[in-house]
């Protein structure tokens, strides 16, 4: 045996497979719609964060074309050198008016956004202060600041005072961190209530909207715009690769900060920008939502029905607040058959287990879009009925 052999991760491997949880990653044959091809055979797409569906509509397919066809097909350098062209500054500019807010900076993805941002503006002397269920990129970009990082229970407003209360004048700058909506149980943050203490404890607040943006808020202008807090809050996070169908990610915050990014974030120094044709995409995709409610109406009215029928099933589907639909199996490895029997029955959604998600919490994660049909949602159901009941989950 040779140590290339990496026999420390086939042992790791091997583990995964005896407890049920390994796991191959599927290949979609088709575009990324309410309905895909996966191993020639059509199946219900229940697990695509495409929430308005976007991700294939014709208008962003011919704006993207039309990107390339004046940019070409990529931006040639970061954004510091030589890769920020006129149509990175004119999506900012749109996104900065259609968020409200005073600025906005493009970064390659959500994930690049939170490993930017957080440590550009934190420093030692300074507080984290994040609610345990944030997502894994806001965990990553806090562990590349020098900050010092404190954890409040999940949307614990008792805990979140008792830990500034308990820390605040230790520090210089304390940055309250929250997702706005939480990806695995669609629950948003009691984002008024983090705003007053904030305000009270003079912290400044950060937000990672990726499941608002799009969804919540007029057009999908996000949970600050759903509870009207422009102006409160000082880091808005967003994506551009869910409700708005493409990639990347983008911080909405003064024109100071972005200054300051320009010359502090790490993935615009080092990391090649977003290519034209996803820029000129999502140009588009800006533009659709400001014209219009419907593609957000959509999608929220086809995720109540969706979940009146799972309740009314008997399904655990938690406590969502958003067109996030957890069905809860808990068992790691019967979250995994559940899924795959549900494949072999035509819909597609994906198993949650460890580590996305605590040990004992699996579930299968449904996020229903605008572009699913009603007939669509009822064979789903009616599938998830059937495996249900011979796997004993309900």
């Amino acid at each position: 045996m040779s140590v290339h052999d990496l026999l420390f991760l086939q042992e790791q491997v091997s583990k995964l497979k005896e407890d049920g949880v390994f796991r191959k990653i599927p290949i979609i044959e088709s575009a990324n719609e309410a309905e895909v091809i996966i191993d020639g055979k059509k199946v219900i797409n229940l697990c695509s964060n495409n929430y308005l569906g976007f991700a294939n509509h014709p208008r962003l397919r011919k704006a993207a074309i039309e990107a390339i066809e004046k940019y070409g097909v990529g931006a040639g350098a970061v954004k510091t050198i030589v890769g920020n062209m006129d149509i990175h500054e004119q999506l900012e500019a749109e996104l900065a008016k259609f968020k409200k807010e005073e600025a906005v900076m493009l970064f390659q993805s959500g994930f690049n956004c939170n490993a930017g941002v957080i440590q550009a503006i934190t420093q030692a002397g300074d507080l984290i202060v994040s609610d345990e269920l944030n997502h894994a990129s806001i965990i990553d970009g806090t562990r590349l600041s020098k900050a010092d990082r404190a954890v409040y229970k999940h949307c614990d407003m008792e805990d979140l005072r008792k830990v500034l209360l308990e820390k605040r004048e230790s520090y210089n700058q304390v940055l309250i961190i929250t997702d706005g909506v939480f990806s695995m149980d669609g629950d948003i943050a009691p984002l008024p209530q983090i705003v007053a203490l904030a305000e009270e404890f003079d912290c400044l607040t950060y937000v990672d909207d990726a499941h608002g943006s799009g969804v919540l808020g007029q057009s999908g202008r996000g949970t600050v715009d759903h509870f009207h807090l422009h102006g409160r809050i000082d880091f808005t996070i967003g994506t551009l690769s869910k409700a708005f169908g493409v990639i990347g990610g983008y911080v909405a915050c003064k024109q100071v900060a972005k200054d300051w990014l320009a010359h502090r974030a790490r993935p615009l120094l080092f990391s090649t920008y977003l290519p034209p044709a996803v820029v000129g995409a999502l140009l588009e995709a800006v533009k659709m939502l400001s014209e219009s409610e419907k593609y957000t109406l959509a999608c929220w009215n086809n995720a109540r029905y969706f979940k009146d029928k799972m309740k009314s099933a008997g399904f655990d589907i938690g406590h969502s607040q958003t067109p996030i639909t957890p069905v809860f199996v808990f068992d790691e490895a019967k979250t995994m058959a559940f899924s795959k029997a549900l494949l072999s029955e035509g819909v597609f959604v994906s198993p949650i287990i460890f580590p996305t998600v605590a040990k004992g919490q699996g579930r299968v994660r449904v996020m229903v879009s605008a572009i699913h049909t009603k007939e669509q949602l009822d064979f789903a159901v009616d599938k998830f009925i059937k495996v249900g009941r011979e796997m004993q989950i309900i």
